[in-house]
C-alpha cells in the first residue's frame, strides 16, 4: 500500500494557506519553519505535485494545492470529530463546545444561553463566537465550531440544520415620517429611504430578497455595521428600516421615543436554526442546545 499524508503535514499545508507566510504559519503550528516547510515538500513528494509556489516575495497556492486544501480541512474536521467521538462514548456531555452565532441573533439570546447552558449542560464549558453567516459556515466545515445558530435562508452546504424558529421582520422608522406612518405594505414605502446593514449580514439579504431596489452594485445609501448602529439612523430621521421580531421583543427601542414599529404586509421573515455538520458525535448536546434555544425564543415572540 502506498505511503499516505499524515493529517499533520495537511494541517501544515491548510494553516500556510490560510496565512501564506511560513513564518507565520509555522507559529501557528507551533513548529520551526524548517519542520513545516519539511512537511510540505514530502506531502508533494507524496502526491507527486507542486503544492506551493515559493519565491523570496510571494507565497501561494497552486490549483493542485487549492484542490488539496479544500479535501485537507474535510478531512481534518473530521479527525476532530473522531476525537470528539471517543470522549463522547465514555464521558457524554462534557467538555469544551465552540458555538458561533450571528450578530442580529447574538445580543438577544446570550445571557439565557449561557444560564441555560449552565443549569442543563453543567459539564459543558461553552465557547461563544460572533461572526457573519458565511464566516460561520466556513468554520464549522472546517472543524473550527462544533455548531453554530444563524437565520434562514442561507446556504447550509448539506450541513444538518434543526429550526428553531420563524419570526416576521417589522417595520421602524422615525415618528416623523409620515410616509413610512401611513405605509401599509412594501408596496407603500419608498424603498430608495429603506436603510440596510453591510454587505455579509444575512439579514441584510433577507431584507433584498422583498425589496426591490435594482442593482445593488449601484446602491450608494447609506449601510450600518451594527443593528444598533442601524437604529441609531433610523432615530436621526435618515431613512427606515427592517428588524427582526427578536429585536423587537428584546426591548431594543425601549429607550427610544423617536421610533414607531409596526407590522406590515409582505414583509419577508427569516428561520433561526442551528446547524452543525452531519459527521458530528456530539448529538445529544445538540438536541439540547436546540431545545434551549426554542424556549429562550419563544419568549421573545
Amino acid at each position: 500500500m502506498a505511503a499516505l499524508p499524515s493529517l499533520r503535514q495537511l494541517s501544515y499545508l491548510v494553516t500556510l494557506s490560510e496565512t501564506l507566510h511560513f513564518t507565520e504559519a509555522a507559529r501557528r503550528s507551533f513548529v520551526t519553519q524548517s519542520t513545516l516547510s519539511g512537511g510540505i515538500m514530502e506531502l508533494e513528494r507524496l502526491l507527486g505535485g507542486v503544492l506551493v509556489e515559493r519565491d523570496r516575495q510571494n507565497v501561494r497556492l497552486t490549483p493542485l494545492g487549492e484542490q488539496v486544501v479544500a479535501r485537507a480541512r474535510v478531512l481534518l474536521a473530521d479527525a476532530q470529530d473522531l476525537m470528539r467521538l471517543s470522549r463522547e462514548m465514555s464521558e457524554p456531555l462534557t467538555g469544551d463546545l465552540h458555538l458561533g452565532i450571528i450578530p442580529t441573533i447574538a445580543p438577544f439570546i446570550l445571557s439565557e444561553l449561557l444560564e441555560e447552558v449552565h443549569r442543563q449542560l453543567p459539564k459543558i464549558k461553552l465557547h461563544l463566537h460572533e461572526a457573519q453567516s458565511e464566516k460561520i459556515v466556513e468554520k464549522l466545515e472546517h472543524g473550527n465550531l462544533d455548531m453554530i445558530v444563524l437565520a434562514l435562508p442561507f446556504d447550509t452546504r448539506g450541513l444538518k440544520v434543526a429550526e428553531i424558529a420563524q419570526e416576521s421582520l417589522f417595520l421602524v422608522c422615525n415618528k416623523l415620517d409620515s410616509s413610512a406612518i401611513n405605509a401599509r405594505s412594501l408596496d407603500d414605502l419608498d424603498l430608495s429611504h429603506l436603510m440596510l446593514l453591510e454587505e455579509g449580514h444575512c439579514l441584510r439579504d433577507h431584507t433584498l430578497s422583498a425589496c426591490p431596489i435594482g442593482e445593488r452594485k449601484n446602491d450608494h445609501r447609506l449601510k450600518a455595521s451594527s443593528l444598533p448602529t442601524l437604529v441609531e439612523m433610523v432615530s436621526s430621521n435618515l431613512g427606515f428600516t427592517l428588524l427582526p421580531e427578536i429585536a423587537i421583543h428584546a426591548n431594543m427601542l425601549k429607550s427610544n421615543d423617536q421610533l414607531v414599529v409596526k407590522q406590515i404586509e409582505n414583509a419577508p421573515s427569516r428561520t433561526l436554526a442551528m446547524v452543525t455538520r452531519k459527521s458530528t458525535p456530539l448529538h445529544s448536546e445538540f438536541d439540547v442546545l436546540v431545545q434551549i434555544m426554542q424556549k429562550i425564543t419563544q419568549t421573545l415572540h
